[in-house]
């Protein structure tokens, strides 16, 4: 078998794990799969970073087109992240023909469809599976051993820094702000936080799972998105009397309106495997047709999860290029099946206000809730204060836009202090 060689763009934390884990399993690789893998140049900023990793300062280049345009580099490797830069790494390897190996989810989630087809109408291919679940192996199984499958619903705990958080919150009682710092001291957070707990991070994963699963392309920007920053620790307390824990969750759904794309907050049974997911951890849980239910679990971030991840996608690659055969897969998004909108999501709802204790009070949200068409299946009120009172309600089965047109119409009445939470509740 030939030697395939390999040009790396990118060498922050996820490209410096690939580097290290060349250099040191690299014979075994040759030994268990056949190619020799050469790490031939590198494009980075930082010069020093990469001689200290053992490079030899021969192989490293300060202008990714001296990858792009090497004939001899079979593979580039992009970890820079973000959309710009690396979508034009992306788009030259792809141009040249090159087979190209990622871990960007923001990329892929906002312009898969263009990435997809010009990787088809070309040479080059696309392989991405550390782009969701950093060491979890979703996207092979998803576009192999699942393939014969139809999947009619994915759910992810895909952000290990809001799961942290949650996690904590749940077992320790702790406020959001300081669990927050606490993850960034930690380094589980970035100074902004904001793509973590905000549901963005997990809502491009989620388009690309669901992009995978239902064969129809879905744009990060068409995924209903909703983070963990409302949540209190007594909503904690509450799921747990009812028998359940709050997650993160991105799902995924096959309706008979279209595709049911989301992230948000959730009350999740305890009974549910995805409930036990703690800590940095992640999960995918997948319900097809014949394959019923599975779910994968692992580490969803980190040097050496992630770099494990495209790792694999390397060896692949390199396989097929030394055989001679095709490298990866052609983009499977053959339908535009329509999305349904969030506000015609029926589920049930937790609901939770602040409102002065006074006559009438509950009276009047009770009758707002009637009129939306709205049942309600518990409520409990507990004291606040001299004059204010928490009020908690359980929903029965009730559409979207009906709760948020419930919610609209109580924050106009004069007993109301505040809107807590709204937390959906699932019971797949």
């Amino acid at each position: 078998m030939r030697k395939v060689k390999i040009g790396l763009i990118g060498c922050g934390t996820v490209g410096g794990g690939v580097v290290k884990l060349l250099f040191k399993e690299g014979s075994n690789y040759q030994d268990r799969f056949g190619p020799e893998i050469e790490l031939a140049k590198v494009c980075s900023r930082t010069k020093s970073k990469i001689t200290a990793l053992g490079v030899p300062e021969d192989r490293i280049v300060d202008d990714y087109r001296q990858i792009i345009d090497d004939p001899e580099i079979d593979i580039v490797v992009e970890l820079v992240g973000g959309t710009g830069f690396a979508g034009d790494v992306v788009r030259d390897a792809l141009k040249a023909g090159k087979n190209v190996v990622t871990a960007n989810k923001a990329l892929l989630a906002e312009y898969g469809e263009e990435i997809f087809h010009l990787a088809d109408s070309g040479e080059g291919s696309v392989s991405f599976e550390a782009a969701v679940g950093g060491g979890i192996p979703i996207v092979d199984p998803l576009k192999r051993s699942l393939v014969g499958n139809r999947i009619n619903y994915v759910m992810g705990i895909l952000n290990g820094t809001t799961n942290y958080m949650l996690t904590r919150m749940a077992n320790e009682g702790l406020d959001y702000a300081s669990v927050l710092a606490d993850a960034q001291r930690l380094g589980y957070a970035e100074a902004d936080p904001t793509a973590d707990v905000e549901g963005h991070d997990a809502a491009a994963k989620i388009a690309l799972l669901s992009s995978m699963v239902f064969n129809s392309r879905v744009n990060v920007h068409d995924v209903y998105t909703n983070g963990i920053s409302t949540i209190s620790p007594v909503d904690f307390k509450r799921a747990d009397h009812m028998g359940y824990v709050i997650k993160l969750l991105a799902i995924g759904r096959r309706t008979a309106e279209g595709i049911d794309v989301r992230v948000h907050p959730a009350m999740l049974p305890k009974s549910h495997p995805m409930a036990s997911v703690n800590g940095v951890y992640n999960a995918v849980y997948v319900c097809g047709e014949p394959i019923g239910d599975v779910m994968f679990f692992g580490q969803g971030a980190g040097e050496g999860a992630t770099a494990s991840a495209v790792m694999g996608n390397i060896i692949d690659a390199a396989r097929c290029i030394a055989e001679g055969s095709p490298v990866g897969f052609a983009c499977t998004c053959i339908y535009k099946l329509p999305y349904m909108p969030i506000e015609d999501l029926e589920s049930r709802y937790y609901i939770r206000l602040e409102v002065k204790d006074q006559h009438g009070t509950l009276h009047a949200i009770s009758e707002v809730f009637d009129d939306c068409g709205i049942s309600i299946r518990t409520m409990n009120q507990s004291i606040l204060g001299e004059n204010s009172c928490e009020l908690t309600f359980v929903t029965h089965t009730a559409r979207e836009s009906n709760v948020q047109q419930a919610l609209n119409k109580i924050a106009q009445l004069d007993c109301l202090e505040s809107i807590g939470t709204l937390i959906r509740i699932e019971e797949n």
